[in-house]
Parts: C-alpha cells; structure tokens; sequence
C-alpha cells in the first residue's frame, strides 16, 4: 500500500488559519477515495472530511463551513485548509486513503493541531 505522510502542524491562535498536507510514496490517487481524519486527547476518531473521485465532498458538521479538503493530483498532494480554527478543534490530524476493494482504510502517523493563544 501507498504510505501516507501528514505534514503542516503546529500551534495556532484561535482563529487563525492553517493549511495541512498529505502526500504518499506512491500515488495517493490510486486509493478510491481520500480525506482526513483527526483525534483529540480522551476523545474517538473523528472523521472529518472525504474525498471521492465524483460529487461533492463529504464534511462533517462540527468542521462545514470552515475547513476546505481539496486534491492536487500534479503534486500528488490532498490539503485540508482550516478556517477559523477553535481550542476544540485541538487534536492530531490524519489523512486517509480507502481501498474499496477491500474495505480497508489506511493513513499516515498525523500530525498535531494545536490551537490556543
């Protein structure tokens, strides 16, 4: 499988805006869909938003509106843009790639967001 790297963390003002990347030793585009994830301390998985080769991206409600997924197949690259970020948008963020063919998800070793002033 294509091996996933995150890239682009670090500490934030609340309010402020940061830009993440991921790309992958392989394309990262032969993965059926991608998107990102993350994970706050004492808190489950939460899935964020995803990618899929037709229609709209998929966001999940707490991020709509200010976080932006988006593909750059040239740098074999997937951004997510976070806009007006919040202290519980604190967490370490992953990026994922699934294989439908399998049912398998699989992604990077993250990286954290901290947002606090």
């Amino acid at each position: 499988q294509v091996q996933l790297v995150e890239s682009g963390g670090g500490l934030v003002q609340p309010g402020g805006i940061l830009t993440l990347s991921c790309t992958g030793t392989g394309s990262i585009f032969t993965y059926n869909a991608v998107g990102w994830y993350r994970q706050a301390p004492g808190k489950e998985r939460e899935l964020l938003a995803t990618i899929f080769e037709t229609g709209p991206t998929h966001y999940a409600d707490a991020v709509k509106g200010r976080f932006t997924a988006y593909s750059d197949i040239e740098m074999n690259t997937v951004y997510l843009t976070m806009n007006s970020l919040k202290p519980e948008d604190t967490a370490v963020y992953y990026c994922y790639g699934r294989d439908f063919s399998d049912g398998s998800d699989y992604w990077g070793r993250g990286t954290q967001v901290t947002v606090s002033s």
